[in-house]
């Protein structure tokens, strides 16, 4: 039986590397669209390590509309996108905001023009829950108002979740949309070959925690502990990147069955929150590593405490998480260890 063909725009890509292999796994053929600015080149290597078969690759910019017109052409009968390139560090966007505008929200729009040149309908997006701000009341459900995003990445999210829907709605549109609002993934793949590879140094909090066990860095650094949360550290909802993964192939699977409205969105989480300091805890316990770390001062952007209510994506999609943060943490370790 003929696989169905999916682009994975920034297939390479720490969550994107995860969707590949679980769409190949769920039948599906995915096709990498990634420029490799955020990525490694041995993340492809580890794709096709776990999956035994090689998957195509296109090394082109996103927002390079030429580039992914020929990626359309030459691959064909392409039957939907996940769209995941994009530049995704909070503090990086309030330095660089320009950047973050011109590759998030550029991307996007070439990738939309060229999904209708070519006829391809379905467009699943990598979103956030910074759309939603600093939130009046935990957990988020999905008609929490959305808020002015306390980053220029957050925006880019709240921008490109905007157009989508209008894209959508406009007159004779064929395109359909699933908008993913993402919490905090963390954890690798369960074969070690994938997982989190930030370039320089890492802008999330697990490669610092296992960098920090791994000697690679002297401390690690929990930036603020005043914030009006029981332990006065940050609270995130912390999902495993493979739970997230399977998310996406999900959503992919439902538009190609043209179920539920013609666009949608999901929040993707446990539906529990965890403080830094239940995270450093719960990750000493699950790998017998001590960890040295010291508290800093607050980072700007950051919000106090989000975590996700998961009813919508449960009874909708029937997607529930299965991995616990002990085995997430565990296996971001065991990949740690590998590299």
């Amino acid at each position: 039986m003929e696989r169905t063909k999916i682009l994975v725009t920034g297939g390479a890509g720490y969550i994107g590397s995860h969707a590949v292999v679980e769409l190949y796994e769920a039948g599906f053929q995915p096709v990498i669209v990634d420029d490799f600015s955020n990525s490694q080149e041995s993340s492809i290597q580890g794709i096709e390590a776990i999956l035994n078969t090689r998957i195509a690759c296109h090394r082109i910019d996103c927002g390079d509309v030429e580039a992914l017109r020929a990626v359309f052409a030459e691959e064909g009968s392409l039957r939907g996108v996940i769209h995941f390139a994009a530049f995704k560090a909070v503090g990086e966007s309030v330095q660089k905001p320009l950047a973050y505008y011109q590759n998030n929200v550029g991307s996007l729009l070439t990738l939309l023009t060229v999904m209708q040149e070519f006829g391809v309908p379905n467009l699943v997006f990598s979103s956030s829950c910074t759309v939603y701000g600093i939130p009046d009341a935990l957990p988020v459900t999905e008609q929490t108002p959305t808020k002015p995003a306390n980053s220029p990445y957050g925006n880019t999210k709240k921008i490109c979740e905007d157009i989508i829907t209008d894209v959508v709605h406009a007159p004779g549109s064929t395109v359909r949309g699933i908008l993913l609002r993402y919490f905090n993934p963390i954890g690798a793949h369960p074969s070690a070959k994938i997982g989190e590879l930030p370039l320089g140094v890492p802008q999330n909090l697990i490669p610092f925690v296992t960098q920090t066990a791994a000697g690679i860095r002297e401390k690690l650094t929990i930036y603020g502990n005043t914030y009006d949360t029981p332990d006065g550290t940050n609270i995130r909802d912390y999902i495993h990147v493979v739970d997230l993964a399977k998310a996406h192939v999900i959503a992919v699977q439902r538009l190609l069955d043209g179920t539920g409205a013609v666009v949608e969105t999901f929040n993707v989480g446990t539906g529990r929150g965890n403080s830094v300091l239940e995270v450093v805890h719960a990750f000493e316990q699950a790998t017998g590593q001590k960890l040295n770390y010291v508290i800093g001062a607050a980072r700007t952007g950051d919000v106090p405490a989000i975590y996700a209510d998961v009813t919508k994506a449960r009874e909708e999609l029937g997607f529930q998480t299965t991995s616990t943060l002990e085995e997430a943490l565990a296996s971001a370790w065991k990949w740690q260890q590998t590299l």
